[in-house]
């Protein structure tokens, strides 16, 4: 058995071994390391040249956010962030994810109440990146300050589904999914005539700082989705986690109702949930679009959503951080189209007729 070489960083003693303890009760992972500080990371990545780096986000003198800087500049390692469930704990995670990490955790809560939920997280996070190889990461790829070339406009859509009018747009994604985003949102123009849904998988107390973040960088409004809103154009509705979605129609507007899983979903909130609710109030005029994550989430809701007459956009591998859902949907021949993250606000655009001008 190949075993996969983790390098353990967190300024917290405690915490340092309660990672190291979690990894070692899996046969295949192997803690060849730890580090108390981001200077310690950045010598310890080259010395040891680990297959994983998980990266504690606060930490006193050289942070994680500078820590995983240094590390991309010089490494193709990933890195996993281990976040605080706090608002400066989340800004500084996404901010670490822009800057090259691949994905994050939160940390155990205070009681270590959720030690087992963390735990399959993070082995089953660490497992999917060491299998990279040297493949290149999407979030490297994709980062603002090294702009992608323009890319030449997508062939034209057939006609039967061109400017139809569409009345909903659902958007799912998971792993890389907040860069992935912050690739789509900014880039839809202000009138945009639809209202937008968007499933996130993370953990609670993450959505709102993601919205308010894409709010900021956007021309349309995000907003964290509150039980009652009523769909709005030019809204985008980011779905709270440890929620699930219901939509309702009452004197021509739809009720958005925030519920408790059933049970049934390995995701909450989840995307199948999402498309099919969406499926069902706007049949033929949906959009459904499936960017980066694991697993095959979203597949169920799409092939609902497929059958009403919707149609699907799919990020392609090249540009995924992890080729996951939107491959799954895209081998159950789900996936109109397949376009590279920023190519999606032009195909998105063109299917409801409206010019696509960016934020600058």
């Amino acid at each position: 058995m190949e075993l996969i070489n983790i390098l353990v960083v967190d300024d917290s003693a405690f915490m340092r071994r309660a990672i190291t303890r979690i990894l070692e009760t899996e046969p295949d992972l192997r803690v060849v390391g730890t580090a108390r500080s981001g200077e310690e990371a950045v010598e310890k990545v080259t010395q040891l040249n680990p297959d994983v780096v998980t990266m504690d986000v606060e930490m006193p003198g050289m942070g994680g956010l500078e820590a995983v800087r240094r590390i991309v500049a010089h490494h193709r390692v990933p890195i996993i962030m281990v976040s605080s469930l706090t608002r400066d704990g989340a800004e500084t995670t996404f901010r670490a994810l822009e800057l090259g990490a691949v994905d994050f955790i939160a940390k155990p809560d205070a009681a270590y109440t959720n030690i087992n939920e963390v735990a399959r997280d993070l082995v089953a996070k660490i497992r999917t990146f060491s299998r990279r190889g040297a493949r290149p990461l999407a979030a490297h790829d994709v980062h603002e300050s090294r702009p992608a070339p323009p890319l030449p406009p997508p062939p034209p859509l057939p006609q039967r589904f061109a400017h139809k009018n569409y009345e909903c747009v659902a958007v799912g994604t998971s792993t890389g999914g907040p860069v992935a985003l912050a690739r789509v949102i900014p880039r839809l123009p202000q009138n945009f005539p639809t209202p937008i849904l968007i499933v996130q998988h993370m953990p609670v107390g993450f959505t709102r700082p993601l919205a308010d973040r894409l709010n900021a960088q956007s021309r349309l409004r995000v907003l964290e989705a509150s039980d009652g809103m009523i769909l709005e154009a030019g809204t985008a509705l980011v779905i709270p986690s440890g929620r699930q979605v219901r939509l309702s129609r009452s004197l021509g507007e739809v009720e958005l109702r925030l519920v408790s899983d059933d049970g049934h979903s390995l995701h909450v909130p989840s995307v199948d949930v999402l498309d099919e609710q969406v499926a069902d109030m706007y049949g033929p005029l949906s959009i459904g679009v499936i960017l980066t994550g694991m697993g095959q989430d979203g597949v169920k809701g799409l092939r609902k959503l497929k059958a009403r007459g919707g149609y699907v956009v799919g990020q392609d591998e090249a540009t995924c951080v992890v080729y996951g859902m939107p491959r799954a949907a895209f081998l159950a021949g789900l996936v109109d189209r397949v376009a590279p993250i920023d190519e999606i606000p032009q195909v998105i655009s063109d299917l409801i007729g409206q010019p696509n001008r960016t934020k600058s």
